[in-house]
């Protein structure tokens, strides 16, 4: 399961819900990419049927696209759930139906988050690297 997720409106915001969308294209078998605008606790219960959640965001700054393990997080806060904390989702999972996924959070950089901008040069450049590391993580899975 891939969840790419940012507001479409605000320029580089929109690198996790891009990627996630060309994940959808590749048409894997197996594979459910989720564009969504925010994290959000219904996504709980999708994500504790998956084998594995690739989390996809723009990440303010510099630096090139990263990638790190997620555990659940130690505890849960309905303020969590409006951050779009993805390691309170995958704890939200653990509570609510007794199983979490392997989790990863590839992080995209991002500088421009103005509204209707487009994405930045930075941004773009990343977005194909993104993508790469995504297919790399979902084969490793299989």
């Amino acid at each position: 399961m891939v969840v790419g997720y940012g507001s479409v409106l605000r320029g580089d915001d929109a690198a996790g819900a891009r990627a996630a969308a060309a994940v959808a294209r590749w048409g894997l078998p197996g594979v459910r990419a989720i564009v969504a605008h925010q994290l959000t606790p219904e996504l709980a219960e999708p994500l504790s049927r998956a084998g594995l959640a690739i989390f996809v965001d723009a990440r303010a700054g510099g630096g090139g696209v990263r990638a790190r393990q997620l555990s659940p997080a130690d505890t849960l806060s309905s303020l969590d759930m409006h951050i779009g904390d993805p390691a309170a989702l995958l704890a939200l999972a653990q509570a609510l139906y007794d199983r979490a996924p392997r989790a990863w959070l590839i992080t995209i950089p991002a500088q421009q988050f103005t509204l209707g901008a487009p994405l930045s040069p930075r941004t773009r450049r990343a977005l194909p690297i993104a993508r790469r590391r995504i297919r790399r993580l979902i084969e490793a899975a299989r």
